[in-house]
């Protein structure tokens, strides 16, 4: 019977897709960047936590790390302390931006305004989840200072210090 349970466990976690998704080419490996071989689109706006617009265009280069999240899952929520500790590190070196998604507004805003150093973007329609081919939380894109994306897909917070070290250089 307690097998039974576990399994169940395991597949409602694995539907909720809440830190579980990994793209084949994103894992850090402590060398160089992998690469994925895809050049970012830049061509996406947003509305900030403040309100202000957003152009994707203003990461044009310089590294990024795009970490979309929701509010309501756990693993977004255990990885919030390390993004913003990166966003504070890197300050001026590599953009840190929040998408948060699959939440109303209100929601988005409210954690989001407990994790400083980040920019945070409200998308709770999901349109730049869209735009990046983003379907579960918590996934990472990172973008080279060239626009290439050298990640995508979920990270260790490890995983994510050394990508973002290696770009920050």
């Amino acid at each position: 019977m307690r097998w039974i349970i576990a399994a169940l466990v395991v597949a409602l976690l694995t539907l909720a897709g809440c830190g579980t998704t990994t793209a084949s080419d994103s894992r850090a490996t402590g060398g160089e960047p992998i690469g994925t071989g895809k050049t970012a689109d830049y061509d996406f706006s947003g509305t900030t936590l403040s309100g202000t617009a957003f152009n994707g265009s203003s990461l044009e280069g310089e590294p990024a790390v795009l970490w979309f999240w929701a509010p309501w899952c756990p693993t977004c929520r255990a990885q919030s302390v390390n993004v913003s500790a990166l966003a504070q590190k890197y300050q001026g070196k590599v953009a840190v931006v929040g998408v948060g998604g699959l939440d109303s507004g209100p929601a988005i805003e409210d954690l989001a305004g407990r994790i400083p150093s980040v920019t945070h973007l409200v998308d709770p329609d999901g349109e730049i989840w869209r735009h990046f081919g983003v379907t579960a939380q918590s996934t990472f894109t990172v973008i080279s200072a060239d626009g290439e994306i050298v990640s995508e897909g979920y990270l260790e917070d490890a995983q994510l210090n050394a990508l973002v070290a290696q770009l920050a250089g």
